[in-house]
């Protein structure tokens, strides 16, 4: 059919006219470039998806981008997946959510501190240095002071005996450390994103609520908080991705995934693992059950996402 032919289908006339004008071969390598980019990185997501329905046989017998056939397809590895990994998902939100919330929160009010007030630069430069430094600390390097902070100086689990002497299992304590942990080590990075959405503000806005009367407080409650949509969005993408994947800490603190409070992360580092080998694909159904609320994430929050990082 050329170019500027219509199509009669059923006595309905339809426009199937193509203007390929304007589209030149630069337009053309460069969606070529993008296509190929695409499959790049879904391949491997591919892979692992169509991996979680095989049989063992079919893993062995087929390429890990194949489809598994009809007689090489199985549900099973989901809903076991699903069993081993349902706890641990409930455990994960337990302190993924809080520890995100109140990262955010916390991040977005020092964010406010350091740039809508007016006080010394040098004294704002000092404060604001302090704060950023805390986002190059890398993990590692806090592993064993960490440690000796929640065993030897806190003592978390005893401070709270009285809450597990009501039947929970002083073994959530390490759900509560986990959100100390994760907001403390989450407000540099929160602070720091805020700060440069808030740097975009119109100061004419401010100062004009500031002659009003309105106080420091007022002003961020009633403009700035109602404005900060977006990068509350960006931000709590950002904490939950980072929070909701995190091992480390979870290793260091939970430390054994028989425990009652193990988190899914935990859980499935040792999900499919046996003598016999591995479970492949056992393991890619619990990897992509596991990656199920981060991806509800994405999707309620996707619109402002994408706002707040064109801000």
């Amino acid at each position: 059919m050329s170019d500027g032919e219509l199509r009669t289908d059923g006595g309905a006339t339809t426009d199937v006219r193509w203007n390929l004008e304007g589209v030149t071969i630069e337009d053309a390598a460069l969606y070529i470039v993008l296509l190929l980019a695409a499959a790049f990185y879904l391949v491997p997501i591919e892979s692992g998806l169509v991996t979680s329905f095989k049989t063992g046989t079919a893993i062995v017998e087929t390429a890990p981008f194949a489809p598994p056939g009809a007689s090489g397809l199985t549900f099973e590895k989901w809903g076991s997946a699903i069993d081993a990994l349902l706890r641990g998902m409930g455990n994960s939100l337990l302190y993924a959510v809080p520890a995100t919330v109140i990262s955010a929160f916390v991040g977005s009010i020092t964010a406010y501190g350091l740039t809508i007030p007016t006080w010394k630069k040098s004294y704002k430069a000092v404060v604001l240095m302090l704060i950023i430094a805390g986002i190059f600390i890398p993990y590692q390097a806090v592993l064993v002071p960490l440690t000796q902070f929640w065993s030897q100086w806190v003592q978390l689990g005893e401070a709270l005996s009285f809450v597990w002497a009501l039947g929970i299992p002083n073994d959530y304590a390490g759900i509560i450390e986990l959100v100390i942990t994760h907001v403390a080590y989450g407000i540099p990075i929160c602070t720091l994103l805020f700060r440069t959405y808030y740097k975009t503000m119109s100061e004419e806005m401010i100062e004009s609520a500031r002659l009003d009367g309105a106080t420091l407080r007022r002003v961020y409650r009633r403009i700035v908080l109602p404005l900060s949509g977006p990068m509350f969005a960006v931000v709590l993408i950002y904490q939950f991705t980072q929070i909701w994947n995190d091992l480390l800490f979870t290793l260091v603190i939970v430390s054994t995934e028989s425990s009652p409070a193990a988190p899914v992360v935990l859980i499935l580092a040792g999900l499919g693992t046996s003598l016999e080998g591995q479970d492949f694909a056992l393991r890619m159904a619990g990897a992509f059950f596991a990656a199920l609320p981060t991806l509800a994430v994405y999707i309620l929050f996707g619109e402002e996402f994408a706002e707040g990082v064109a801000a």
